[in-house]
């Protein structure tokens, strides 16, 4: 493979890769994409110290309506922290692709809540089944206490049958807005009857609240639980080719291509392995087709895990991290509505670029940028300047740059840009790097991540 092969391969099984890590790859493709998938075969679970909520009980919350208010308080809290620690996972991976995948899912299988306890329990849900088969994976999130609360599934009762769920698996989930009537909607709402969870999250089936007569579904007639809904979905073609879809949009490029998407619905649709379907995408030349590097905008999490893996940065105040992923316009664990982040272009308005081209240097050298042409600032300058702006930096982090020289140790400076920049520089942005002072691999390094082809992987 060619180094721009291994490094547009990273940006979408992972966030980027290290020169330094990349001269200890095979250069043969199918040994880089077996070793992608051999390192992500276990599965370590995210997880927080939850032990204060263990012992409660609904009596408990019941009766003592203040604990309970402060129960929901630390809850929420939590909820920030498993933020947090997502994060902290995607920066340092144990098993890459198993948590690229896993931002991939989270935002398929869109759900919210504010119990620490449910929403860990269905992001570790998604980390489990996210390389592997579709049909149990839906069936799995179909019980998840997180998302019988998200769409009213608990509400789902015989002879009052909540039709959110039994909509969203179809419209969302599995085959696509069209390709399901209401009645079908109905009818499968009457097979998810009675599903429900005990405080711990753990599922249970309310016989007495499940409907067990009869229904007709896409033409077949059964006492049909939510399980055989499912199963019968997942007959339909339809499901592999609009999984398959969405995946090339993520993982390809966010203009469809009908013929590679068809291969890939072929590929998903004999077993409904996901691990063959991304194995098959990350296989095929055209991933690495010229068109298809750089295509994709970076989403707010991939552009800021993306720089924190270049160059490592701590944040003073850890509720910075949360206040930037507001202001980029995606915060982990709380989607917009059950659609999710529309992704591509809408990633970018005029708020987030000036934000987004601003950011590398805010996070990284206390918001300056070296623009000049004959050589860096003077250190008088930059203690004038700073002495000038001090308390008044929106974030205040500790790059490490140690780091980022140990990993770019061996690149030239001048090289540096064909490793921070995905795909081809416009020729007016080739002319302006020209200009740049080169001195300092440091200062090249942020003001190649503050060009517009930056946003792009």
């Amino acid at each position: 493979m060619k180094r721009q092969e291994l490094q547009h391969l990273y940006w979408r099984a992972g966030f980027g890769l290290q020169p330094d890590i990349s001269k200890t790859f095979d250069k043969k493709r199918m040994k880089v994409v077996d070793t992608l998938f051999k390192d992500s075969k276990t599965i370590t679970p995210l997880e927080l110290n939850l032990s204060y909520f263990k012992n409660i009980t609904r009596s408990d919350l019941k009766d003592d309506p203040k604990f309970a208010a402060d129960v929901r308080a630390k809850s929420r809290k939590k909820v920030l922290e498993l933020n947090y620690a997502w994060i902290e996972r995607m920066v340092n991976p144990k098993e890459l692709l198993r948590e690229r995948m896993t931002l991939f899912w989270a935002n398929h299988f869109v759900c919210r809540d504010n119990n620490v306890i449910y929403i860990q329990q269905f992001n570790n849900t998604l980390r489990e089944h996210t390389l592997g088969n579709f049909r149990d994976f839906v069936k799995a999130v179909s019980k998840e206490a997180a998302m019988l609360g998200y769409l009213n599934g608990k509400q789902n009762r015989k002879g009052k049958p909540n039709e959110n769920f039994a909509r969203e698996l179809m419209e969302l989930f599995t085959l696509g807005e069209g390709h399901y009537s209401e009645v079908d909607i109905k009818e499968s709402a009457r097979a998810f009857t009675g599903y429900n969870h005990d405080y711990g999250g753990t599922f249970r089936l309310i016989k007495s609240q499940h409907d067990y007569d009869s229904k007709t579904f896409f033409g077949k007639t059964g006492d049909f639980s939510g399980d055989d809904i499912i199963d019968i979905i997942l007959e339909e073609r339809q499901v592999a080719q609009f999984i398959s879809n969405k995946i090339y949009r993520y993982f390809v490029n966010p203009i469809p291509n009908k013929n590679h998407i068809n291969a890939m619905a072929d590929v998903f649709y004999k077993d409904y392995n996901i691990e063959n379907l991304m194995r098959y995408v990350f296989m095929s030349d055209w991933f690495y087709d010229e068109k298809n590097i750089g295509a994709k905008i970076k989403s707010p999490i991939e552009y800021f895990v993306g720089i924190v893996n270049t160059v490592p940065v701590k944040f003073e105040r850890e509720r910075d991290i949360i206040r930037l992923q507001r202001i980029l316009g995606q915060t982990l664990l709380d989607p917009p509505n059950v659609a999710g982040w529309k992704g591509d272009k809408a990633w970018i308005d005029a708020n987030t670029i000036m934000l987004r081209l601003k950011l590398p240097s805010i996070l990284l050298n206390n918001a300056f940028i070296s623009l000049k042409v004959e050589g860096d600032f003077s250190e008088d300058f930059k203690e004038k300047y700073f002495e000038r702006r001090k308390g008044k930096l929106p974030f205040k982090t500790i790059p490490n740059w140690d780091a980022f020289s140990k990993s770019y140790k061996s690149v030239e400076t001048e090289e540096l840009a064909s490793y921070i920049i995905q795909g081809n520089i416009n020729d007016g942005t080739i002319a302006y790097v020209n200009t740049l002072n080169k001195k300092s691999k440091q200062d090249f390094c942020i003001q190649l991540m503050s060009l517009p082809e930056y946003q792009m992987c």
